[in-house]
């Protein structure tokens, strides 16, 4: 549904050049919710203008519904008639909600229909059935200041979907919402997803967000996308940053620790006793250092951080018999052993 390639953008100045989106390559399948996570400056935010083109990409190519969006700019700085067309399908919304403060709740769902040109009564119509949706119906003829900020970006949300778009881009939509609020509009766009069968790319940097409504995500750094996938395809890397930073699971190790492991559970093997069975079959002391559990995409998901005695090479059986049971084990720290736990090290071999 989304899909960009090499997509750069380059932002001059008389004295210098920054690059804030270094050959993206991002493919978002039709119907999924991908978050976008990253630090401040990463490119998160220019890549979802660039997807609508608010920004023009200095070079490489924007696709949404099978539609070249690059091709259809133009050259003059006004966008061009089929440009307004392709972008009138794709919603959008904002973290500081960029609602008209004169306007009606209503009036503010009517904006973009009244700049397409439809009529009073179907304007009104269609706007008291998106807030129905949203649930605000009972809010139409409040202003924005008497509003919360959760009802705020429930009628941008609203707004987004007046053009019925098959594509909804939010650019950190919950980043000023308390936590609660921030749940309850997450459900929303979830629902929304399911419902209306909307592609959704969320732009975010609080990872409970890809928690708990992302199919897939990717992790951008210095303008580049660094790694991306399903979120089960991530959890289940060895070596993942997101999976990583999704369950940190603390326990610092120590050189007294020995091999050090974390382990990733999903689905129905959280509930099975894992642990217990690798201290009776190989007759072995476990410590448990840290651990996380949460519910990703309606399944459970869990990681473990358990420190095993002795040398790597004296736990390649252990672990062994861990991956059988199809759990994904990521060597932390072993002695003898690469953070993979692929090959052994050697003395004075980098």
């Amino acid at each position: 549904m989304i899909t960009t390639t090499d997509l750069t953008k380059v932002y001059r100045t008389k004295d210098r050049e920054v690059t804030a989106l270094d050959g993206v390559n991002l493919h978002v399948r039709e119907g999924e919710v991908y978050g976008v996570v990253g630090q401040s400056g990463a490119g998160k935010s220019s890549l979802i203008r660039c997807v609508n083109l608010l920004e023009r990409p200095t070079s490489g190519t924007v696709t949404v519904a099978g539609q070249d969006l690059t091709a259809l700019a133009g050259r003059g700085p006004r966008p061009s008639a089929a440009l307004r067309a392709a972008r009138s399908r794709i919603g959008m919304v904002f973290q500081h909600f960029n609602l008209l403060s004169s306007r009606t709740v209503q009036g503010n769902v009517e904006l973009p229909l009244e700049i397409l040109g439809v009529s009073r009564a179907a304007r009104r119509r269609k706007a008291l059935d998106l807030l129905d949706v949203v649930g605000l119906a009972d809010r139409a003829r409040a202003y924005p200041a008497q509003l919360s900020g959760g009802q705020k970006q429930r009628v941008g949300i609203a707004r987004a979907l007046a053009g019925d778009p098959k594509v909804l881009l939010s650019d950190e939509a919950t980043s000023a919402l308390d936590p609660e609020t921030t749940g309850s509009v997450l459900q929303l766009l979830r629902d929304l997803n399911r419902q209306l069968g909307l592609t959704v790319l969320l732009i975010t940097h609080e990872m409970d967000v890809v928690k708990s409504v992302c199919d897939s995500a990717a992790l951008m750094r210095g303008g580049r996308v660094v790694e991306s996938g399903t979120v089960p395809k991530l959890l289940a890397t060895p070596g993942s940053e997101l999976a990583a930073t999704l369950f940190p699971v603390g326990g610092e190790p120590t050189a007294a620790d020995g091999t050090v492991v974390d382990v990733t559970f999903q689905g129905e093997a959280t509930g099975q006793p894992v642990v217990s069975q690798l201290a009776r079959t190989y007759n072995i002391d476990i410590s448990i250092l840290g651990a996380a559990m949460d519910t990703v995409g309606g399944r459970q998901t869990g990681r473990l951080r358990i420190a095993l005695p002795g040398d790597y090479a004296d736990n390649v059986v252990p672990v062994g018999f861990l991956r059988e049971q199809g759990l994904t084990v990521d060597v932390v720290t072993a002695p003898g052993a690469d953070r993979a736990g692929a090959a052994p090290r050697r003395e004075g071999v980098r």
